[in-house]
């Protein structure tokens, strides 16, 4: 405690002096401010004007730029019925060359059959399944077995 006193006491002049000088820079940097404030009063009332305005811009045109309409899209499985007497389109059969066990692999892909359950189904080996597939595939001009299904029942071949 006695050294913090003697340094005080060491000291004190100084540091009155200090504080002094900042408290007379503080006095000098308001009174210049004011000054700025008054001898630019103009120009300093325009630019918060102008930024003002140029913040209202960026904001109308955010707002602005935003679409009002939402697109919603909403996906829903419709039942359609088929008739119990479906009849599939005999000329456009004959046409592309389909014949009955290929129009079969085609109904059991169209339930949703793998390879390997048509083949049991059919009592044929997989590989006949996937030879089939591929004529289907190039008579029906696809690539995929439910864009073949759909290109079946779009076509009436299949229900």
């Amino acid at each position: 405690m006695t050294n913090i006193t003697s340094a005080w006491k060491t000291y004190k002049v100084p540091i009155g002096y200090g504080v002094c000088m900042a408290v007379l820079l503080f006095l000098l940097k308001w009174l210049e401010l004011r000054f700025i404030i008054f001898s630019y009063s103009l120009e300093i009332y325009i630019g918060a004007i102008a930024l003002i305005f140029t913040l209202l811009g960026i904001w109308l045109a955010r707002k602005l730029s935003t679409p009002k309409v939402r697109h919603v899209t909403i996906e829903k499985e419709l039942y359609v019925e088929r008739p119990d007497n479906f009849e599939p389109n005999k000329s456009l059969l004959s046409d592309l060359a389909i014949s009955k066990r290929e129009l079969e692999v085609l109904s059991l892909m169209a339930e949703g059959n793998s390879n390997q359950e048509i083949a049991n189904r059919l009592f044929v080996s997989v590989s006949t399944v996937k030879t089939h597939n591929q004529h289907l595939f190039e008579k029906l001009d696809v690539s995929r077995r439910m864009q073949a299904v759909e290109k079946a029942k779009k076509l009436s071949l299949i229900p």
